[in-house]
């Protein structure tokens, strides 16, 4: 690959040159120019100019926006309505043509099981796994992953790096597009610099490296929490003294034949901020999905949510309406034309776009949250065009406007980057010190376990 002398309204790029072989790992913030980046390399990028410009011809590229677009895909394609079941949608053998010389790499994965699901019953983590696996089989000569470990537990982040740092000694050429500094992997042989707009320098590992590390102490340190009392209204809302929120008596899940987890016991209190670990496919969104209502074994489960019983009459907005959610199934729900701004505001709401008259005090603290998010000067753009760690903040402010009871954050941070995942956690400390909200937490990376916290689970544990 070489470029020289790119220009593009958010994105300058003097030269770059890559050569097969070779693993680059490039790193830039979220608002940098690392997303128009990823977009040139996918051949997604409009109105620019180039002095030179020679791209990888058919590269397998691997997004959280790739993995949107296949998720709406296998939605277009659902034939549950002609079926006398659920149509599980692709298999994962289809995913993978030539699973049976890979045998070895998906057992690896912990995949092997999986052949004869279908894409959306996997986790968040094993369907992106499984495109990681189909690009690594593909026979492609070029790979460009974005945020490469986002949604993976640690075993499959090590044996993700494991395949990957074999692939530049099979004359692959091996380029990744990282948020985090924590995320560089030390096995590149090669790194670059997005920051302001413009590709500030690239080379050779020994080159570049002693350059960020002292990036590292300026873009690692904790930037401070919002203040809440000037953004939002604290005085109390709704009955925010009671004690019982969620209660789970031996719970389970699964689908078919399969068992997720049994025996699991919840007893959550106001304040009893929790956090739930565990590998892919171990049923942490199910839970969640579970206790939100979004997931019918709600009511096969012994379970009371805000002391009443499932099933008991109330309706999932009741439901709802004490609770503030991100997740990546309710983003992957957000296929809506609104604005960013709305998106906030549907938080008020519960829906998945906006629908009602909003008052000028409820833009003003939308508006506010947005500032907060750094898209102050994108509220108006629609939440579409925005890209995907855009998309998630702006979720994250959906999910907060309202101040809700209880908290649920399924891999929130998925595309951040080191100083916006800061910003959350501080927050989240705030709001626990506050008493703002009770935080239920599912993450698998260990710098996101902060002491607020005070119960932790691991999922696997429970696995039937």
């Amino acid at each position: 690959m070489y470029i020289k002398n790119l220009q593009h309204n958010d994105l300058t790029i003097d030269e770059l040159l890559t050569n097969h072989g070779e693993a680059w790992c490039v790193f830039g913030e979220n608002h940098s120019g690392i997303d128009r980046l990823a977009d040139l390399l996918a051949n997604r990028l409009e109105n620019y100019t180039a002095e030179i410009l020679h791209l990888a011809e058919h590269p397998g590229i691997l997004s959280f926006q790739m993995q949107q677009e296949i998720y709406e895909e296998e939605l277009r394609n659902d034939d549950s309505d002609f079926m006398d079941r659920m149509d599980p949608g692709t298999l994962v053998c289809e995913f993978l043509p030539e699973y049976h010389n890979h045998l070895p790499l998906l057992k690896a994965f912990g995949m092997g099981h999986c052949l004869q699901l279908g894409y959306r019953q996997l986790s968040s983590g094993q369907s992106r796994k499984l495109l990681f696996l189909q690009k690594l089989t593909s026979g492609a000569t070029t790979l460009i992953i974005q945020n490469p470990y986002d949604g993976l537990d640690q075993e499959s982040c090590h044996e993700l790096n494991l395949a990957l740092r074999q692939l530049p000694g099979q004359k692959i050429e091996l380029i990744l597009l990282v948020n985090s500094l924590n995320d560089i992997p030390a096995w590149c042989t090669h790194l670059a610099l997005v920051r302001s707009g413009r590709l500030v320098m690239s080379g050779a590992k020994e080159r570049i490296q002693p350059y960020l590390n002292n990036l590292e102490a300026g873009t690692n340190r904790r930037a401070p929490a919002p203040l809440i009392e000037q953004q939002l209204d604290t005085s109390p809302a709704g009955d925010r003294l009671h004690d019982e929120l969620i209660y789970l008596k031996n719970g389970f899940a699964g689908y078919g034949d399969k068992k997720l987890f049994t025996g699991l016991d919840l007893n959550i209190h106001t304040g009893d901020h929790t956090l739930i670990t565990g590998p892919n496919g171990c049923g942490k969104s199910t839970l969640l999905d579970i206790i939100t209502g979004d997931n019918p074994k709600c009511y096969a489960n012994r379970l009371r949510i805000f002391g009443k019983k499932r099933g008991s009459g109330e309706s999932i907005w009741e439901i709802k309406r004490n609770m503030g959610i991100v997740s990546p199934a309710l983003h992957r729900e957000h296929r809506i034309p609104g604005s960013a701004l709305h998106v906030v505001l549907s938080g008020l709401y519960d829906s998945i776009g906006l629908y009602k008259k909003v008052s000028g005090p409820e833009i003003k603290t939308a508006t506010q949250w947005l500032a907060w998010l750094s898209l102050a000067g994108k509220k108006d753009l629609p939440f579409r065009r925005l890209s995907f760690a855009e998309q998630r903040l702006v979720l994250i402010g959906r999910a907060l406007i309202k101040r809700p009871k209880l908290l649920i954050l399924d891999e929130p941070t998925q595309g951040l980057d080191d100083v916006h995942r800061n910003r959350l956690l501080d927050l989240l400390e705030e709001i626990a010190d506050k008493k703002l909200s009770t935080i239920l937490f599912v993450s698998h990376r260990r710098d996101e376990q902060r002491s607020v916290f005070c119960n932790q689970i691991r999922l696997d544990s429970y696995s039937a």
